[in-house]
């Protein structure tokens, strides 16, 4: 049976986001486990970026990444000093980032144009297709 395709928005700093671009995985929420095995083969996420690196505040609120999820395999990756997060492989596409700020008056899944950035808040959501299908034509 084919399961239907979902599609995600993973918050991420940018230089987390580029870590997984570089290495084909995603790692979501502090490496747990629970959103990556909401996942399905064949899904598709963007990584969105409130911030440029993880340990500073400087703004970025783009979306950084576009990928497609490619196998049910949800995994531990050992980074050393007792952190051992989960992971996701990813096929990641090359594209080009994009600022939210155009978008958010067209975004469904963004409910109050003022406080644009709530929905980001537990670092990982599903959104309906045409929300992703706007997102991806920015940025390919």
């Amino acid at each position: 049976m084919q399961m239907k395709t979902r599609y995600w928005i993973c918050v991420a700093s940018r230089d987390h986001v580029n870590r997984g671009v570089n290495g084909g995985f995603a790692q979501l929420c502090h490496g747990k486990e629970t959103p990556l095995k909401k996942m399905n083969t064949g899904d598709w996420i963007i990584y969105y970026s409130s911030k440029k690196n993880f340990k500073e505040n400087t703004p970025h609120q783009k979306f950084t990444a576009l990928g497609k999820v490619i196998d049910d395999n949800v995994f531990q990756f050992d980074m050393g000093n007792g952190f051992v997060p989960f992971r996701r492989n990813i096929d990641f596409i090359s594209c080009t980032e994009a600022s939210i700020h155009p978008l958010i008056s067209q975004l469904s899944f963004i409910k109050n144009k003022e406080r644009w950035g709530y929905p980001f808040r537990f670092g990982h959501l599903e959104v309906c297709e045409q929300d992703f299908k706007l997102i991806a034509e920015q940025m390919l």
